[in-house]
């Protein structure tokens, strides 16, 4: 079953005027399910499935992560989140069009797994930029990689088409994850004069909106995020957010100007499907 998009989206989307922004939300989508954990909550219960913790913060991935590098070195954080990302992620409908878009300048994605990275193989002169721990790069906020994973610096990046920003990072190409408390606590005390967010990203957001894909507002970490990552773009932006709000997530979208879409990301990825056969026919 498919349903109308507002004409906003499908536009936007076609010129490039439009950024989507990706949660973890995007695994729900994936054929025969997700081989990775696909929410903070699951992945929490992988990270503590290998260390124990105090039961007060089991389901807190943040806190339990910080626990773990506190007591077990920041190696095994490391290692238990490349372990649970390792399988690759096949990409689903919705990703594989939203990577075949013909003008993709920018595209965020706020969780760790590879299903996007997957889907952008087919495409040509793209890289990404991930953030970076300070406990393993001090001094340095953003690690480039060009399609292929190599490498980058950021000057090759201003000559990419597509730009693919992963914030939190992910485990490819580099296993760069920003997940424990003390991760977070060194990119927000920088994040609000921008330090921590590329130069290319600033440069490709002003005047474009974002289509929130797969990402919920009730936690501050990611409200915070996306508020810093939208800043100085443009004053419209769109989410697909089905189901009851939480009262933050209401006040979040009120604030940002933020236009719900109250339909479920299998019935988005079905619309665009018939929109595409139509264009196609």
């Amino acid at each position: 079953m498919s349903f109308p998009l507002p004409a906003e989206i499908s536009t936007g989307l076609a010129a490039g005027t439009l950024i989507p922004y990706l949660g973890p939300g995007m695994l729900s989508l994936v054929p025969g399910g997700a081989p990775v954990p696909a929410t903070p909550e699951a992945l929490a219960a992988i990270l503590t499935g290998k260390v124990s913790v105090p039961h007060k913060i089991r389901n807190r991935l943040t806190q339990a992560a910080q626990f773990i590098e506190n007591f077990k070195h920041r190696k095994s954080v490391v290692a238990f989140m490349s372990v649970a990302f390792q399988p690759a992620v096949t990409p689903s409908a919705l990703h594989r069009h939203l990577a075949a878009l013909p003008n993709l300048p920018l595209l965020v994605d706020a969780w760790y797994d590879n299903a996007i990275q997957m889907a952008l193989m087919d495409r040509g002169n793209w890289g990404q930029a991930q953030g970076l721990a300070q406990s393993e790069h001090f001094g340095t906020w953003i690690g480039y990689y060009d399609g292929v994973g190599n490498p980058a610096t950021e000057t090759a990046a201003a000559g990419w088409g597509t730009l693919l920003y992963k914030p939190i990072g992910g485990v490819a190409p580099a296993k760069n994850y920003l997940v424990s408390d003390s991760d977070y606590v060194e990119v927000l005390t920088e994040i609000d004069i921008q330090t921590p967010i590329p130069a290319r990203v600033k440069e490709l957001r002003s005047g474009r909106g974002f289509l929130f894909l797969g990402c919920r507002f009730n936690d501050q970490l990611q409200r915070t995020f996306a508020r810093q990552i939208m800043k100085r773009s443009s004053d419209r932006h769109w989410a697909v957010l089905p189901g009851e709000l939480s009262r933050n997530e209401t006040r979040f979208l009120a604030e940002q100007n933020i236009t719900r879409i109250d339909m479920s990301l299998a019935d988005l990825e079905a619309s665009l499907t018939v929109q595409l056969l139509a264009e196609a026919a």
